[in-house]
């Protein structure tokens, strides 16, 4: 089988930025143990498991703060925080604790995280576009002490009420569809014409989403690879599945159906920027073998 493979699948900068932080604080002596992390590094169990492997233990984080606060204790030697950012909250439980931390969000988040802080000092109304639960989202809400509005899709612009006479600006999650972001940020902008838009989405996660526009169009079968938790994957499928219907989510190779691949010629594959390149590798080798 003939197999088309994502110029840009696989571990994205910031991800792969903070699994060699991570891979290299566990060898480190100097560093306080036990080091655990806030949640999971990346969206992608594989990857979760190898750095279990490594030494590093996990802290369950949903976002309640006033519960994680109960659970961050003074056992803890070094706490890292995950490419999706988080509030500043966090900082400052740990720095009462004496914990230390390792910040291994991915700089174009933190950059997001800015422009929420800044523009607050500056008076600005915040509009957040993203998923009101995801980990980044939490963490921009968080930098913006909370008091940015979180929109999730173009039915809820309707119920944005702002103060039209006061400075709005529209920021986003960094790996949302671009498509998507611009629909409704177009929508807010009709609402309340002041508005300043910022376009944050992460430039790979466009180049990803444009790219599998033409694989999902060129190739008999397409295959996402990534963790039903993470946001880019999920992307990244729905946009391929509306150009191609022949189009699967698997996490790894024991997910795939024979029956997926049966009378075909070509695959085109990609994968969300938390999954790992062993898994990839080993998905597009048993495609090719087919």
């Amino acid at each position: 089988m003939k197999v088309t493979l994502s110029e840009y699948a696989g571990f994205c900068d910031g991800v792969k930025r903070a699994y060699d932080i991570v891979e290299k604080i566990s060898k480190d002596s100097d560093v306080k143990k036990p080091v655990v992390v806030l949640g999971s590094l990346v969206h992608n169990t594989d990857v979760v498991n190898r750095i279990k492997k490594i030494g590093i233990g996990k802290i369950d984080f949903d976002g309640d703060i006033e519960k994680i606060k109960k659970e961050i204790d003074d056992n803890i030697g070094t706490l890292v925080v995950t490419a999706h950012g988080i509030g500043p909250e966090i900082f400052d439980i740990a720095k009462e604790k004496g914990i230390d931390v390792v910040d291994t969000t991915c700089p174009k988040v933190i950059k997001v995280q800015r422009l929420a802080q800044v523009f607050l000092k500056r008076g600005y109304q915040i509009v957040i576009i993203g998923e009101k639960k995801h980990k980044e989202v939490q963490g921009i809400h968080g930098w913006s002490n909370k008091k940015a509005f979180i929109v999730e899709g173009k039915d809820e612009v309707d119920e944005l009420k702002l103060d039209e006479n006061e400075k709005i600006v529209v920021i986003s999650q960094t790996t949302q569809n671009k498509d998507w972001v611009d629909e409704i940020a177009a929508a807010i902008c009709k609402k309340y014409p002041k508005a300043k838009m910022y376009n944050t989405v992460c430039d790979t996660t466009k180049n990803r989403q444009s790219e599998v526009v033409d694989i999902a169009r060129n190739n008999d079968v397409v295959f996402v690879i990534g963790s039903p938790e993470s946001s880019n994957s999920n992307r990244l499928y729905e946009i391929a599945k509306a150009e191609n219907p022949n189009t699967h989510f698997v996490e790894r190779i024991n997910d795939i159906n024979e029956s997926w691949i049966e009378g075909k010629n070509s695959a085109g594959v990609t994968a969300g920027a938390s999954s790992p390149n062993w898994v990839i590798n080993e998905i597009v080798e048993y495609l090719k073998k087919y």
